[in-house]
């Protein structure tokens, strides 16, 4: 009679979630426990942002806009990359006994969604704190810095899921996000453009939808491509 342990957690929806939301509350109780990645993000986007406010005072809104957006890059690659990276072969090990790889990649991707969404709302708190608030419509840029953390967030957990496997971790990721990121920062800058200036622009429903039409396309990836990974 075979073990429930070896054959891994029965098919069904219901049970996939109860999976995902196990690994998800895992994820977060772990965050809250040990607090390095937060407080550690915080310090280096306060330091950052303060140097730049000392060297620049309140910069023009493209500038603005830029740093934003690369500061957003940073945070995620210090924030996520270390999603898969913390986690040991014997821990996989386990995981595999409880869970399939789909819920396993599924939970990852919806808790660095929110831990970016988290670290994108404090980040422009602290840019419009240092470096003042050059938006009209400082909401609707709430709302697209949120979008793009969850973009970034999907983006290097799916790399840093294929980069665990390898033993050049770092420069595996570098070479594989830079196709990838390039055309996201490029879209949310141009979507931001909807907070920086009063008349709405022609084309940003399009840009929206290429976005989440990217968004879609790493999701289904990492579900595709996950499962032939989790089995090494």
């Amino acid at each position: 009679m075979n073990s429930p342990y070896i054959c891994g957690p029965k098919p069904g929806s219901i049970s996939s979630a109860k999976h995902i939301l196990t690994l998800f509350r895992k994820d977060l109780l772990l965050e809250i426990r040990q607090q390095y990645t937060f407080y550690g993000v915080l310090l280096y986007v306060a330091s950052t942002i303060f140097v730049l406010y000392l060297s620049m005072g309140g910069p023009e809104s493209t500038v603005w806009k830029g740093l934003f957006w690369m500061m957003q890059l940073f945070i995620c690659v210090n924030a996520v990359a270390k999603s898969f990276l913390q986690e040991g072969k014997g821990r996989l090990l386990y995981f595999y006994t409880i869970a399939g790889p789909k819920d396993f990649i599924l939970s990852k991707l919806l808790f660095n969604a929110l831990l970016m969404i988290l670290m994108s709302l404090v980040s422009l708190g602290l840019f419009v704190l240092m470096l003042g608030n050059p938006m009209p419509n400082p909401l609707s840029f709430v709302a697209i810095s949120c979008l793009g953390g969850i973009s970034l967030s999907l983006v290097f957990t799916f790399l840093a899921a294929i980069a665990a496997r390898a033993q050049q971790n770092a420069a595996l990721m570098a070479i594989l996000g830079f196709p990838l990121i390039i055309p996201q920062l490029l879209l949310l800058s141009k979507i931001s453009n909807i907070a920086f200036e009063d008349v709405l622009q022609g084309g940003l429903a399009t840009m929206s939808a290429v976005l989440l039409g990217l968004d879609a396309m790493i999701i289904a990836l990492s579900l595709i491509l996950f499962p032939f990974l989790w089995k090494d």
